[in-house]
């Protein structure tokens, strides 16, 4: 088993935006399946996305560039998986994917009545894995103020 999954394709032209490039939508989406594909492998079951955070768009996408997604673990609670996700991509002649947009996303693995379940830890072992996983503490430190700021708004009578 392993905290790792890379997806690799040509972005295609039914992903074009009214500019030109690839729809933010479509990386969206590459992004939820990556880190899906790792989250569901880690626990070895059917996951559930219950946030995405942070997702920053460095660059724009061409159509028909190469694209590689990769997802690692980075840190497991004791039903979550947090994937911290890259998006490249380089024109297929050039030698080097330049990187476009980094988010990390929470998975919560769930039985067949979707309940959430336990899932294995994830143990850092190296410096850079010990440092995502300080990464990913700090991001769910922040989604706890987040969330307790929103409070007032979410209960909020949508007909206001």
């Amino acid at each position: 088993m392993t905290n790792k999954t890379t997806f690799q394709f040509i972005s295609e032209p039914t992903d074009v935006n009214f500019g030109g490039k690839v729809h933010g939508g479509a990386v969206m989406k590459w992004i939820d399946q990556t880190a899906y594909a790792c989250a569901s492998s880690w626990s070895e079951s059917y996951c559930v996305t219950v946030y995405v955070g942070g997702i920053r768009f460095y660059k724009p996408i061409n159509i028909g560039d190469l694209v590689k997604i990769d997802a690692s673990v980075i840190y497991t609670g004791k039903t979550s998986i947090h994937i911290a996700v890259d998006v490249f991509s380089k024109k297929v002649t050039d030698p080097n994917y330049e990187k476009k947009t980094h988010c990390v996303i929470v998975f919560v693995a769930v039985d067949d009545h979707g309940n959430p379940t336990p899932t294995k830890k994830w143990i850092p072992k190296t410096e850079r894995e010990k440092n995502l996983e300080s990464y990913a503490i700090k991001l769910n430190d922040l989604r706890a103020q987040i969330a307790e700021e929103m409070k007032p708004f979410i209960a909020a009578d949508a007909t206001e």
